[in-house]
């Protein structure tokens, strides 16, 4: 599966475009209409904040509620969700009210996705394994220009290698993102 292009479609959008690993931004002439710079910085940014939410058991267990939250931008974002919207909206064009109705409503769409592609199991693991398996790809449609990683305190967001492709580039994502998981392991370590 491929939550991108699943959640792209089932909201109705025109396809992205990846970012440019050289401009660290989409090519010329890719930026398009207000429409697509909206999809183009939101999905990319509800799935990067899903994928960070299901880290823990916590979220992965909420990912798995069928109940249909409408404040799914805060319960990702926390006390970031305003900035999360500012900047969405600034990126797109849109107004922030307009914007953060589109991203909940996104949100719960892509929560709905990812239900459907755990089940039969549907458990906490199947959530995070999911994500995990998706955050290359994901990160290859977002805009460094949202500075995504510097408001969420995780450098690798921004990282132009995250947006590169081919094998040498998979081995450094990989490798980043086992020292990544051993910063996050000693940080719950310290909080215990």
């Amino acid at each position: 599966m491929n939550l991108i292009e699943s959640l792209q479609k089932h909201s109705g959008y025109d396809p992205l475009h990846k970012i440019d690993p050289n401009t660290q931004d989409l090519k010329p002439g890719e930026a398009g209409t207000t429409e697509h710079k909206f999809s183009q910085a939101a999905i990319p940014v509800i799935l990067t904040g899903i994928h960070r939410f299901t880290a823990t058991d916590h979220g992965a267990e909420q990912v798995l509620n069928t109940n249909n939250s409408t404040g799914w931008v805060n319960k990702l974002f926390a006390e970031d969700a305003d900035e999360v919207i500012n900047r969405v909206a600034d990126y797109s064009g849109l107004d922030k009210t307009s914007t953060q109705n589109k991203l909940n409503e996104m949100a719960a769409k892509a929560t709905e996705l990812i239900r459907e592609a755990v089940s039969p199991g549907n458990k906490m693991m199947d959530v995070k394994n999911l994500m995990e398996a998706q955050i290359n790809n994901i990160l290859t449609f977002l805009p460094a220009s949202l500075h995504m990683g510097d408001l969420l305190n995780e450098n690798t967001i921004d990282d132009r290698t995250n947006k590169m492709e081919g094998p040498i580039s998979s081995l450094i994502q990989a490798i980043g993102s086992g020292f990544s998981k051993a910063d996050e392991d000693v940080k719950k370590e310290d909080t215990i």
